[in-house]
């Protein structure tokens, strides 16, 4: 892969981590960028644009991140992430949960955590009635429909929080990869008290990547899954223990991944 490089000048703090502003468009053109670069990043701003929500109701849902339970299914044996999981089915403008079931990818996808069938606890109740999050699968739905075409979407919901209560908190503990979706979302919901956590994407057929670190709160990425890969590198306290919170949404069309599977 072949990340961007940077001139270092007279005066630059050498002793301090290299952070990439991320590389974002207008949400007007989210979906064109999308379908030509397989991925697009929007700012805050931009993100309340497109949600057509205000930045008061997108604030509001980042307060849903304060109490998610330890994920108990690290085979690395950390304890350094908390998550919840739900499923709904988004056609048109109708969005409706589905019966809670297990998270499972393939090892094809997740060589970590791949073949297991791993039961989180839902989103609440509360979470869900949220006008923010109700716009963000709709709109979610709206761009895989302009990348793949108009359909039904099933789409995983995935709250994280990552904390380096143990020194250091890994986003992506499987590495750079796939998520056998069609379409991805990362949104950074909040980072507190951290350094590190830069996104990396890159073509999965191809030398072409870029790098950046999103900072600011409600900075959303999206990724064309067949076309890229991605990941989070590790982040670290800055003073005492911090964290950092996003929320996944991955959309897949003909059915939610591992249907039928069994381990």
């Amino acid at each position: 892969m072949v990340f961007p490089t940077r001139v270092f000048t007279e005066g630059d703090n050498l002793t301090m981590p290299l952070s990439f502003s991320p590389p974002a468009v207008p949400a007007a053109q989210l979906d064109a960028h999308l379908m030509v670069n397989g991925f697009a990043v929007l700012e805050p701003h931009e993100t309340s644009t497109w949600l057509a929500q205000p930045m008061t109701h997108l604030n509001a849902l980042a307060q849903h991140w304060r109490d998610l339970p330890p994920d108990a299914h690290l085979k690395d044996g950390g304890r350094y992430r908390r998550r919840r999981h739900s499923c709904f089915v988004v056609s048109g403008d109708e969005v409706v949960q589905q019966a809670h079931r297990p998270h499972w990818q393939p090892l094809a996808y997740n060589a970590l955590h791949g073949g297991m069938q791993r039961l989180f606890e839902p989103v609440l109740p509360e979470t869900v009635v949220e006008q923010a999050w109700q716009a963000l699968l709709r709109q979610g739905a709206a761009s895989a429909s302009a990348l793949h075409g108009e359909q039904a979407w099933f789409v995983e919901a995935h709250q994280f929080r990552i904390d380096t209560s143990d020194g250091i908190g890994r986003p992506t503990p499987e590495g750079a990869h796939r998520d056998g979706v069609d379409l991805v979302m990362v949104c950074l919901i909040d980072r507190h008290g951290v350094k590190g956590g830069e996104s990396r994407v890159f073509e999965s057929t191809g030398p072409q990547g870029q790098r950046f670190t999103m900072m600011t709160p409600w900075t959303v990425l999206f990724l064309d899954d067949a076309r890229m890969i991605h990941e989070t590198t590790p982040i670290q306290p800055v003073d005492d223990a911090g964290w950092r919170d996003t929320l996944v949404l991955t959309f897949r069309a003909r059915g939610f991944q591992g249907e039928g599977a069994t381990g």
